[in-house]
């Protein structure tokens, strides 16, 4: 009875350490928020103080996406979500021209082609799935044509005898046709990574380029919570905005906190406020000169800083990774070390690699740096080699 009561009292969501250098780790909350205070009791949310009438709740992040974005733009639960609501306004019953290459999987079995038709759109393959040329859109638009579709592979990367048409040449065709062009592009890059040898498509760059129609995740490379954002053309934003779904997929008060939160920090380019591009951005000589401090403080345990690299995560830039220095432990039984740390309080999520426990502190917090040596501590106590 007592361990029963103990288990109801005790919260299932917890925090976590990540110790393994995936950024984006998508079983652990994808995009690591900021510290952030909750508002206490009632709010704004869809009051408008100024006039002392209802307002709207999208009203406290419009301006900053169109700020980021070059254009207006909407936030809805997840960015599956902001797919389905823009084929179910735009081409319910009608036809959406889509190159076979871009209809991916996006995760846990849930593919675009299926959301697509839950949508009611119809969908009209085009290409093969390695190549496809400006050439195929054009052919198959017709009178049911509404949407030209462009998908980003955030989470795969194609290469050898492949090829798709410039955002320019399509987005020329759709203005030719008179049919809006619209891309998902997923990951939802806002701040140019390349500096981090990061290459991901910008969505300003899409706005710029004559796309019509951006979609894009709030918690992948944007660093916010979990939130899908449509921005681009006034005209297919308040269409939009006005389907009976909108309301159905719209965001909670608190996600609309964090969300505001991140996007005034990306908005004010004060990258080190959110905590994946402040991850993302550790240099790794920087990350060297941590695993050497925190080795320091790992007395009788047999380990070593070894050179290695993290990755984003959360299905963006595939196989793109980033270098980083590890720290390796030696544990005469690594499964049971592993396990341990997981059973900590608070849990550590680490790697094994080689039969060595494997700490990559680029997603550690410097702040859980004490806690992450307790728990390796009290995990390795009898299953580690000595020094």
């Amino acid at each position: 009875m007592e361990r029963n009561l103990a288990k109801l009292e005790a919260p299932s969501l917890r925090r976590v350490i990540n110790a393994t250098g995936v950024v984006l780790h998508t079983n652990l909350g994808r995009a690591p928020l900021a510290s952030f205070t909750p508002l206490f009791g009632y709010s704004n949310l869809e009051y408008d103080l100024a006039a002392g009438s209802r307002g709207k709740r999208d009203a406290h992040v419009s301006e900053l996406i169109e700020r980021l974005t070059g254009a207006p733009g909407i936030a809805v639960n997840n960015n599956a979500a902001a797919i389905y609501l823009a084929l179910n306004e735009l081409a319910a019953g009608f036809e959406v021209v889509v190159s076979r290459g871009e209809l991916i999987e996006i995760g846990d079995g849930f593919r675009i082609p299926e959301i697509m038709q839950r949508s009611g759109a119809i969908l009209r393959e085009v290409g093969t799935t390695n190549r496809t040329n400006v050439d195929d859109y054009r052919d198959a638009i017709n009178e049911r044509t509404r949407l030209l579709l462009r998908v980003h592979p955030s989470n795969f990367r194609m290469e050898g005898f492949t090829s798709r048409p410039e955002l320019g040449e399509l987005s020329a065709l759709a203005k030719e046709r008179g049919v809006p062009l619209y891309e998902d592009l997923g990951s939802g890059c806002v701040a140019d990574l390349r500096r981090f040898g990061i290459e991901e498509p910008l969505v300003a760059d899409s706005v710029r380029a004559g796309v019509n129609l951006v979609s894009f995740s709030g918690d992948k490379l944007l660093g916010g919570p979990q939130a899908g954002i449509l921005a681009g053309d006034a005209g297919l934003v308040a269409r939009l905005r006005r389907n009976p779904m909108f309301r159905a997929l719209r965001l909670d008060k608190l996600i609309y906190q964090v969300l505001e939160t991140t996007l005034r920090s990306l908005v004010l380019e004060r990258w080190d406020e959110v905590p994946a591009l402040r991850m993302i951005g550790q240099t790794g000589e920087a990350l060297r000169v941590r695993a050497e401090s925190f080795l320091g403080r790992l007395d009788g345990l047999r380990a070593s800083v070894i050179e290695g690299s993290s990755m984003i995560g959360g299905g963006a830039t595939p196989g793109q990774r980033l270098p980083s220095w590890l720290i390796s432990i030696d544990c005469a039984d690594v499964v049971e070390a592993e396990r341990r740390c997981r059973f900590s309080d608070p849990p550590v999520v680490a790697r094994v690699e080689n039969g060595r426990l494997l700490i990559d502190l680029r997603t550690v917090f410097v702040g859980e740096e004490d806690e992450l040596l307790r728990v390796i501590r009290g995990a390795c106590v009898g299953s580690h080699a000595s020094r």
